[in-house]
């Protein structure tokens, strides 16, 4: 049987005080009945006091745990051996049933239950076929007590149904939601994987090439340091020129993977920032427009995913369009706000650059990034004719 729940232990107290109100009432009943003699009527109540002890220190555990093993079988023995003596003592003794009947439903699986039902329906039939002259007189008895047996073996077998199928949909529910975190889980591992993945093609494209180049450069000027001084000058000052847009690249990629420039700011002012920096350091001039009185505040994640998408596309800017001139556009509508980098640069083919990923352009990166708040990417580029980026992410 399914374990029990802190719920059902805490509901069981209304099982007790429902056992406790019937017995008392069953035993003020019993010490009513003037038909019977005194002795009768306290050997009646005594078994009524053994009864209950045997409920408190043997079937309450089982029925408040939900156990169904040996341990019912053995409480359904004492319960006949203290329940037949009060019937013969007393006939009013067999309202116990209404105490009795739910007990083996609680304590026994189904089949079990309904033949405990029936035997312990019987004996107050049987005693009145035993002491009445009449047999006839025993029919209504009879009748009665087979429509008890009849109704309380039906809700019965209803009930442990009931219980058996809630406590199944009570596993499947913690498997569920075993299984919703155990995907999270996997979610979230495969987002660490895809971002280690993206920030390892940064660091190539970026720091690996950068610090080649200038390795390449200082042994050239060393070869060249004694017969011609002057290419080696040169060499030099290309390798500073080098590390130097080297440690800008750095500088984006660690703005990109830490965007607090957004923190306390709106995004406009964000995007205004990054493209007076760009504009210092490359000297290409930035044109940013922002228009989002009409539309609702884009979340945080949003917006995250909008600076980072606009840090992407300038330095692509920078490192591949040799462009004189970027604009930079965001606006939106009522779902969706777009984000637009474009520039007069050298361009490149998109369908070549990038046919299962990025070509090293940082695009299936941005891709990715966007599509994970639902949006989606679109370039727009031809070589000669300079390269739009557009971004389209709904709100959240």
């Amino acid at each position: 049987m399914t374990p029990p729940t802190d719920t059902w232990s805490a509901r069981f107290r209304l099982w007790d005080g429902y056992f406790a109100l019937a017995a008392v009432g069953v035993a003020v009943a019993v010490a009513a009945d003037g038909s019977r003699t005194p002795t009768a009527r306290l050997g009646c109540l005594a078994l009524f006091l053994a009864l209950t002890g045997w409920y408190l220190g043997v079937g309450r555990r089982l029925m408040r745990d939900s156990v169904e093993d040996w341990h019912g079988y053995l409480y359904l023995t004492g319960v006949i051996l203290l329940y037949v003596p009060a019937v013969l003592l007393s006939g009013t003794a067999s309202f116990l049933l209404f105490v009795l009947n739910p007990q083996m439903f609680m304590v026994l699986p189904a089949i079990p239950a309904v033949g405990a039902v029936l035997l312990l329906n019987s004996v107050h039939v049987i005693v009145l076929a035993v002491r009445l002259p009449d047999l006839g007189e025993v029919v209504a008895p009879l009748l009665i007590a087979l429509m008890t047996v009849l109704v309380v073996s039906v809700l019965g077998v209803w009930a442990q149904h009931t219980v058996a199928e809630s406590g199944r949909r009570a596993e499947l529910i913690a498997q569920l939601e075993q299984t919703r975190a155990e995907l999270a889980e996997v979610s979230h591992r495969a987002g660490v994987a895809a971002e280690r993945q993206r920030l390892a093609a940064d660091i190539h494209d970026t720091v690996a090439q950068g610090l080649s180049s200038v390795v390449m450069l200082v042994q050239a000027a060393e070869a060249d340091l004694d017969r011609d001084p002057d290419q080696a000058r040169r060499h030099l000052d290309l390798a500073r020129q080098t590390a130097r847009e080297n440690l800008l690249d750095v500088r984006t990629l660690v703005a990109a993977l830490t965007p607090t420039q957004i923190d306390g700011s709106p995004l406009e002012q964000a995007l205004d920032r990054l493209a007076e920096r760009f504009t210092r350091e490359t000297g290409v001039p930035v044109t940013c427009t922002a228009d989002l009185t009409a539309s609702p505040a884009p979340g945080t994640a949003v917006e995250v995913v909008l600076l980072r998408a606009a840090q992407e596309a300038l330095t692509n800017v920078r490192r591949h369009a040799d462009a004189t001139a970027v604009a930079v556009l965001l606006h939106g509508d009522d779902d969706r706000v777009t984000l637009e980098i474009g520039d007069d640069g050298a361009g490149f083919d998109p369908a070549g650059a990038y046919p299962d990923g990025d070509g090293g352009y940082g695009l299936a990166g941005l891709r990715t990034r966007v599509e994970q708040v639902n949006g989606s990417v679109l370039v727009r580029s031809a070589p000669g004719e300079g390269t739009t980026i557009r971004v389209e992410v709904p709100y959240q």
